[in-house]
């Protein structure tokens, strides 16, 4: 199949091209960072999103029989925002659909919800909706955190259990999470490509952690000894303030804050990977959490290819 996904210089669409193409299909990205390396050579062509542009989104899109979307954004910034990408999608869609695209495969997140005052769970749902409404055949994948080489949230945990004298959780035993290995994730959307039937799907790993929990596996598999003090959810949210001061970057906002304390990374249905996150940090003990990893930097930087943590 000739299949276009969205981000494959980055993290998660990088994973679901390798994936596409081991399987024998033709790839092209949609990117908003044309210049990154390109890990895949002449076998993926790389075009301009054109989200302003809706005619010449949906004259790079023809030919193309499946779309896999992964574009998003984690919080709201002066240089993005939650409305821009829902608005970005919403046209992509659209684009797809005029091009003649019979299938998309959605990346999403578990529990969106419409009425939620958290930008990043009711966009996701007002995202789910219009893709249902469409009328192209479609899946939907609902993951929770993702990890792997290029991840943000597990390696930054390594690097502040490994740089800073104490660590500070909330949430006691809840705020609950079930990390999805990526390249499981991957393996999914790829496979789900070439199918027909409308689903929607949560896309969870083997293991639930709660927040502090996670932060315990991580220490005990680095083989670090570290204060974790249960910290009022405010108080972790001004000291992630001072380190993003620090470290030029948005550590951890309160709407992610309010995301965990109302458990909506976590859901009760059988897990979709396979890869264990304990065993993989266990794996990949040397290098994890060495340097920190910048969401902002990658923001800003639309050249520099994604470091493997």
């Amino acid at each position: 199949m000739n299949i276009a996904v969205t981000g494959a210089f980055g993290y998660s669409g990088r994973y679901i091209t390798r994936r596409l193409l081991d399987a024998g299909h033709s790839v092209l990205t949609l990117t908003n960072s044309p210049r990154r390396p390109n890990p895949f050579g002449e076998r993926v062509r790389a075009v301009p999103f054109h989200f302003d542009q809706p005619s010449q989104l949906a004259a790079s899109l023809q030919g193309v029989e499946a779309l896999i979307n992964t574009y998003w954004v984690r919080f709201d910034h002066r240089l993005f925002t939650h409305a821009q990408a829902v608005a970005n999608t919403q046209a992509m869609f659209e684009s797809a659909r005029a091009a003649g695209v019979r299938r998309i495969v959605h990346v999403s997140i578990t529990n969106p919800d419409l009425r939620s005052d958290l930008p990043y769970f009711r966009g996701k749902a007002q995202l789910e909706e219009a893709l249902k409404a469409l009328g192209v055949s479609h899946c939907i994948l609902r993951p929770t955190v993702l990890f792997g080489k290029e991840d943000v949230l597990i390696n930054n945990i390594a690097w502040g259990l490994r740089h800073l004298p104490v660590y500070g959780a909330f949430g006691g035993d809840g705020c609950r999470l079930q990390p999805i290995y990526v390249d499981d994730l991957a393996a999914v959307a790829a496979r789900k490509a070439t199918e027909t039937v409308n689903e929607t799907l949560d896309a969870i790993g083997p293991e639930t952690f709660s927040y502090r929990g996670l932060v315990e596996m991580v220490a005990r598999e680095l083989g670090l000894r570290r204060p974790i003090l249960d910290l009022p959810p405010a108080l972790v949210y001004w000291a992630c303030r001072l380190l993003g001061l620090a470290v030029g970057d948005v550590v951890l906002t309160r709407e992610e804050i309010r995301g965990l304390l109302e458990n909506r990374l976590c859901v009760a249905s059988p897990p979709l990977g396979t890869t264990r996150l304990t065993n993989w940090v266990r794996e990949h003990r040397e290098n994890l959490g060495r340097r920190y990893t910048s969401e902002m930097a990658r923001r800003r930087d639309r050249q520099s290819g994604y470091r493997s943590n």
